[in-house]
């Protein structure tokens, strides 16, 4: 499946690195072209020959030397891969890349990739929950790196938790995966809403929800990197925008009604992950309310329902709604699925653990008109993405395949 498929593994000094003999001999038998570099630390896990030997090429560790003298291994590695996966990845490399430090050969190169980079985190439990270490993960995918989460369990210090290398035929079957769907939906545009919009009360205050904007941001990223081109209408969001979007800032419910609607004609699908606002203040106060001795009434009135509207103008596109709810999740989502015409909807019980507003993971189920459902474990939001990102293929197959 990897065959003249050219992959450079990276090497970080971790105890994981023994794993990654096991991993260079697996992708040189599925036909792949492999190359190696290694930090200094690394070589004190693994010999720089056992890899060698392995990938049947010359590992490169150090960033001068004479042999480098008639070439820039830097750039020349750089150019030459279709891939970088960096196995195991340690929280030094990760905070070189995510702060543009390039100080060794590794890092150079990563700085100098034109291929697609995968870290694959390799470490201690706590080192790995270390809200450092998180947050430059979180900026690295919002770069366009791919993040290959790490497996629970006994470390080798001994503690339990996140942290372990996958065993070497995930990681494969993840480059796999990676090259067959690396342009899968090329040639789509895809609209992506996300974040949580604001109503103003006055000029100061306003009317909003939980939403972060992270599910639809991993949504926006993962279609950038499988060919599509996206359109991100965001909300208010902390988050930086995924590098390679066209992302279009918007604040209110009919800010985000009047961009989503322009953009629509064009698009192939729709993925409304944004948690827009059913209601706002029907005269918002130019001026800021002053407190006063007795209550504060506000007169709501109905915001334009964006997904509704959609379902009404749809054609060709594939429309994807979200239903975050506190209980009767499946009863509420189908409703929901029915009277906006959707062609699937991602619902979550945002009450459970691990699945609110805010955090970096998931626990979704998606339900289709035909009624069909499909519960998933708890999962990555970049994971999830993913998911969705294969029902919509799928969905739009089957569309072209009718029009045929």
């Amino acid at each position: 499946m990897l065959q003249n498929k050219v992959v450079l593994i990276g090497v970080c000094g971790g105890i994981a690195a023994y794993k990654t003999a096991d991993l260079v001999s697996r992708l040189r038998k599925q036909g792949a072209e492999v190359h190696v570099v290694m930090t200094r630390a690394a070589t004190r896990f693994i010999t720089p020959l056992t890899l060698a030997a392995l990938s049947q090429n010359p590992v490169a560790v150090e960033m001068f030397g004479e042999e480098h003298i008639s070439r820039i291994p830097h750039i020349e590695l750089a150019q030459k891969a279709q891939l970088i996966v960096i196995a195991p990845a340690t929280a030094n490399i990760i905070g070189k890349i995510a702060n543009g430090i390039a100080d060794d050969l590794l890092s150079t190169l990563v700085m100098a990739a034109v291929s697609p980079v995968a870290i694959a985190p390799a470490m201690n439990v706590h080192m790995y929950r270390n809200p450092v270490l998180q947050k430059n993960l979180e900026r690295l995918r919002s770069f366009g790196y791919h993040i290959i989460e790490p497996a629970e369990g006994i470390l080798a210090c001994g503690d339990r938790g996140p942290g372990r290398l996958p065993e070497p035929p995930e990681l494969v079957e993840w480059i796999e995966r990676f090259f067959e769907k690396q342009q899968d939906l090329s040639g789509k545009k895809i609209l992506v809403t996300a974040g949580g919009t604001r109503e103003a009360i006055d000029p100061v205050r306003f009317i909003t929800n939980r939403s972060t904007g992270k599910m639809g941001y991993a949504v926006a990223a993962a279609a950038r990197d499988r060919g599509a081109e996206v359109i991100l209408v965001s909300a208010a969001s902390m988050l930086e925008p995924p590098a390679g979007v066209r992302t279009v800032a918007v604040e209110s419910a009919r800010e985000m009604y009047e961009a989503v609607m322009s953009f629509f004609p064009d698009c192939d699908a729709v993925i409304k992950a944004a948690a827009v606002a059913d209601y706002r203040p029907r005269a918002a106060a130019p001026q800021k309310i002053k407190k006063g001795a007795g209550p504060l009434v506000i007169e709501l009135e109905r915001n334009p329902d964006i997904l509704y509207e959609l379902g009404q103008r749809k054609q060709h596109q594939v429309l994807v709604g979200f239903a975050a709810e506190t209980h009767n999740l499946e009863e509420y989502a189908r409703e929901k699925m029915a009277q906006k015409n959707l062609d699937m909807i991602v619902a979550n019980d945002v009450t459970r653990e691990g699945a609110g507003f805010g955090v970096e993971t998931n626990i979704v189920t998606f339900f289709f008109p035909g009624g069909e459902k499909r519960e998933l474990p708890q999962m990555k939001k970049s994971e999830v993405a993913h998911r969705i990102l294969d029902e919509v293929l799928a969905i739009l197959k089957a569309k072209e395949a009718k029009t045929l």
